[in-house]
């Protein structure tokens, strides 16, 4: 039995298969499989997220995250040698000067000076001006399209940011499971619809918040029927996020920051969710770790725009949320962590056992969990 006073990261490794890495989404958002842990009892059910209605009641609050995906995925040929670049944007530093923090790969071949052009606007050319990580620049983008044009320009590039265990192409089985659910639908069309939650709204996300990509307008409106409450805040998910954790001493990671934004909407609902005795559901990790990030020490939240880098592991007292929804994460990562931090460290790998030996999928377009008491 393992201490969770010096938790350790190689605690949180086992054994995906492959094969359960989820490669594209299940043919309905709320058809994904669920799986209901109860971290009290730790008893185990089985279900799909359509039936996430069932363990919620009138004034329940689900807490939900708005931020929108960019398309955040491009592809550029050096200046001069014509390499293939792959450029993932990460965030805009100047709109005047157009300005922009970028990965890159293969980054060795990227230096200060260089230029790159893009094959569908070659009146578009990015020049490296300075070198932040080992695969970060700082790009500055020259185009004769005036500020508020060459936004929507640089995006019309790219393409939905997916995590790097999502495979395109697909190899021809996976390619043949998913053409018998989506047909004839190209699967960058159903990227672009489906990498997407349908109430996404504050654009500035490079990953999606993957546990609201299962709701459903159906499943909305049941639960409204039911009573049940929902409100939004942001949270813009970044590339930290999929960053591998490579300290064994949890005490000493650092996590990237992220941009989160509170409203006083969303603060007053969570507020008096839990002063009427209600439950509160953080929907994702993003979620739950801006609300812990803001809470007092009697977990009222108050409003707040700004940033977090708080990273949660066991053992941890939350103070908000008292049920998670969330997707099966990758071994040793953030959000496993943050699971397990909720779920209890025993229980939530034991659950995590139990997913794999039922072949339910991991990942942004995998399979979802509902943690409660």
């Amino acid at each position: 039995m393992y201490k969770t006073n010096d938790m350790k990261l190689s605690q949180f490794k086992f054994k995906l298969p492959e094969e359960l890495i989820a490669q594209y989404p299940s043919s309905y958002r709320d058809e994904a499989r669920l799986m209901v842990l109860h971290r009290k009892s730790g008893e185990i059910e089985h279900k799909k997220v359509s039936d996430l209605v069932e363990y919620f009641e009138e004034g329940d609050l689900f807490v939900l995250n708005d931020s929108k995906v960019f398309p955040a995925r491009l592809y550029a040929h050096k200046e001069k040698t014509n390499a293939l670049i792959e450029v993932f944007l990460l965030r805009e530093l100047n709109h005047k000067s157009r300005y922009w923090d970028v990965l890159v790969d293969p980054a060795r071949k990227i230096r200060i000076g260089n230029k790159l052009t893009f094959d569908d606007d070659p009146s578009i050319v990015a020049e490296v001006i300075d070198n932040t990580t080992s695969r970060g620049r700082t790009f500055r983008f020259l185009t004769d399209y005036d500020n508020e044009e060459f936004v929507p320009r640089l995006y019309a590039l790219g393409s939905a940011p997916l995590p790097k265990y999502i495979r395109r192409p697909m190899d021809a089985a996976t390619q043949a499971a998913y053409d018998e659910i989506f047909h004839d639908q190209p699967v960058d069309e159903m990227d672009t619809e489906r990498y997407q939650t349908i109430f996404a709204d504050k654009i500035g996300a490079v990953a999606a918040p993957a546990a609201g990509l299962h709701f459903s307008k159906q499943l909305l409106k049941r639960m409204e029927i039911r009573g049940i409450e929902t409100t939004f805040m942001t949270s813009h998910v970044s590339l930290g996020i999929f960053k591998d954790i490579d300290v064994e001493d949890l005490t000493k990671n650092k996590m990237e920051s992220e941009q989160i934004i509170l409203p006083e909407t969303m603060t007053d609902a969570v507020n008096k969710a839990r002063e009427e005795m209600h439950r509160v559901c953080a929907v994702g990790t993003e979620v739950m770790r801006a609300m812990e990030h803001v809470s007092g020490t009697n977990g009222a939240l108050k409003a707040y725009d700004g940033w977090t880098n708080k990273f949660i592991y066991p053992p941890y007292r939350f103070m908000v949320a008292n049920s998670f929804f969330v997707n099966f994460y990758m071994p040793q990562s953030s959000q496993l962590l943050m699971v397990a931090a909720f779920g209890g460290f025993e229980e939530t790998m034991h659950a995590y056992e139990e997913a794999i030996k039922e072949g339910y999928r991991f990942g942004d377009y995998g399979d979802a969990m509902l943690i409660v008491d």
